[in-house]
């Protein structure tokens, strides 16, 4: 079964060009994530349709405000880390993802 995982940033853009390249490298790998970007003030509107909610490092500060809401919806919760998201590295997001969904990180 497909897991959805949901980036989220100040505007959306960048995490736009990062879930570019996660979908890139999730289709290479032949992993089934699907990767969609958000605004931060979107992310309540999608808890219940996604598995994971990753955050932009810039944004950490946000991360106790919605751990709260994705516990409620059942959702992971984690920070992208800033070399990968500096990188837009696809295929790092992609193991941080399967690393949170299967419960390691």
């Amino acid at each position: 079964m497909t897991k959805k995982v949901l980036l989220i940033c100040g505007a959306g853009a960048s995490s736009g060009f990062m879930a570019a390249a996660a979908r890139k490298a999730a289709k290479k790998e032949k992993a089934d994530i699907e990767f969609k970007a958000k605004s931060e003030s979107e992310v309540h509107n999608h808890l219940n349709e996604i598995d994971l909610l990753l955050v932009a490092p810039h944004l950490k500060y946000m991360i106790e405000e919605v751990q709260g809401a994705c516990e409620e919806a059942g959702v992971k919760a984690g920070i992208i880390p800033q070399r990968v998201y500096g990188a837009l590295d696809g295929k790092g997001l992609v193991k941080v993802a399967k690393d949170y969904i299967e419960g390691g990180e």
